[in-house]
């Protein structure tokens, strides 16, 4: 019975175990310390995983808590709305040769932003990363803090 709940809650259908709740609220606790930096530093900020972000008014930094065993503390930035817009309709309407202008301006915004996040938060003194552009796409991996 163990070895069935294993493969049905493990990696075999591509569900990732959750962390703990402890692991789950150290991550929490350094979210919020990674909003309150970047709000320092002037950025607007919000929390993805909590505030949710579907309205327009959730452009600026993303912290998101990834609540999988191995997750953490993500954040990305997305842009304003008119450009994430132009950008998806390009995308759906595909059939494109080269790259389009609309479409190279909203990735090269993401990741200079991605490249700024990181460089501020390294700065006041987080420890971070690249994601896992596969699953995170340009999001900055905070994994702690510096002693």
């Amino acid at each position: 019975m163990k070895e069935r709940e294993k493969r049905v809650g493990g990696s075999g259908f591509g569900i990732s175990p959750k962390a703990s709740p402890d692991v789950i609220a150290a991550r929490n606790a350094l979210a919020d310390k990674v909003c309150r930096e970047l709000e320092r530093g002037g950025l607007p900020v919000h929390r993805g995983d909590v505030e949710g972000d579907l309205s327009p008014e959730t452009s600026g930094a993303r912290v998101h808590v990834d609540p999988s065993a191995g997750g953490g503390v993500l954040v990305a930035w997305r842009t304003g709305e008119d450009l994430r817009a132009a950008a998806v309709e390009v995308l759906e309407r595909g059939g494109f040769s080269s790259i389009p202008p609309v479409l190279r301006h909203h990735e090269t915004v993401v990741q200079r932003m991605a490249d700024a996040l990181a460089g501020i938060l390294a700065s006041a003194g987080f420890e971070v990363a690249g994601a896992d552009p596969y699953t995170h796409g340009r999001a900055v991996l905070v994994m702690g803090v510096h002693a």
